[in-house]
């Protein structure tokens, strides 16, 4: 199918864009890598008057790192960020994360900002956001650039906090330091579909050996990307090696609501697969952090899950 007619729209700065926005309201949408946005105009799930292309613009572009965060530009294609070698090093969860992230031509034109603003609960970008308390920056020509807390920003099913005339610009991502360790696991029917369950791991140890901090998110489990919360606070304070990694899965599976159901696999199917890839990803990330064999591993994965 062909999409309904739409004005184009090329603005030549982030401030042009955001007066576009301002001008045009609820009638545009902002068109970045285009990956998502263009099938389902294609599809006609969805309908704009009006498209902004911000996928030029070198203000949505670039990374800075100050030691305690790493910021993003919202335009940077998820090649950019799976590449380079700063990314890797202060946020290792958006490297793993990265290549699962459709396939390569995808990955080539899609963007940070487009994966995190479209908010679609099987994306990994918008997870990784949320397990580690990242902040997007968002500017409007009226109210200039405010920041909203990942927990806050994702709001329904492809819905977010962005009001009608805010672009977002930036993400930063707090680097964590001393004996952490990161895992993404996911399980999809075949490489480069959406996950039918996913989850990502950041923990950090103390001299003990206990965890210190702990972060699960999960994608593919509900209507927007969650965090586990029971499971994070059950991990705090235990020695990493004694956790009892299906017990967290449990936990991590208590009190979901808006489990999908589909063709690809019922709420109990996704519930299980949820609840071993959080024991898979805890196991990776645990190991990587005590400084054993984990150490340098990616820890990302699409395998099949038994039973």
């Amino acid at each position: 199918m062909k999409p309904a007619r739409f004005e184009y729209h090329r603005p030549g700065s982030v401030d042009e864009a955001a007066a576009l926005l301002a001008e045009l309201g609820d009638e545009a949408k902002v068109l970045a890598g285009g990956q998502s946005l263009v099938p389902m105009l294609s599809l006609r799930l969805a309908y704009f008057d009006h498209l902004i292309d911000v996928s030029r613009l070198d203000g949505l572009r670039g990374l800075t790192v100050d030691g305690a965060s790493l910021r993003l530009g919202a335009g940077m294609t998820e090649a950019a960020v799976g590449a380079d070698v700063g990314v890797a090093r202060a946020v290792p969860l958006l490297a793993r994360a990265t290549p699962l992230i459709g396939h390569f031509q995808i990955r080539n034109r899609g963007t940070l900002g487009g994966s995190i603003a479209h908010a679609d609960p099987a994306a990994e970008y918008p997870a990784v956001a949320l397990a580690l308390d990242a902040e997007l920056e968002a500017f409007s020509a009226s109210a200039g650039r405010r920041v909203i807390p990942a927990a806050e920003f994702f709001t329904g099913l492809w819905s977010t906090a962005l009001e009608p005339d805010e672009l977002l610009v930036g993400v930063r991502f707090p680097v964590w330091t001393g004996r952490c360790g990161f895992a993404v696991e996911e399980f999809a029917r075949r490489a480069g579909d959406f996950a039918i369950a996913g989850v990502v791991v950041a923990l950090e140890l103390n001299g003990d050996d206990r965890v210190a901090r702990a972060a699960i998110g999960m994608l593919g489990l509900g209507s927007t990307p969650l965090r586990a919360p029971a499971a994070e606070a059950a991990a705090v304070g235990q020695r990493a090696g004694e956790l009892d990694g299906a017990e967290l899965g449990r936990l991590a599976m208590s009190g979901l609501e808006d489990i999908p159901a589909d063709l690809q696999g019922s709420a109990d199917y996704r519930v299980r697969v949820g609840a071993e890839l959080v024991a898979r990803a805890w196991a990776a990330a645990s190991a990587e952090a005590a400084g054993s064999d984990g150490v340098g591993v990616t820890a990302a994965s699409a395998g099949a899950i038994d039973g």
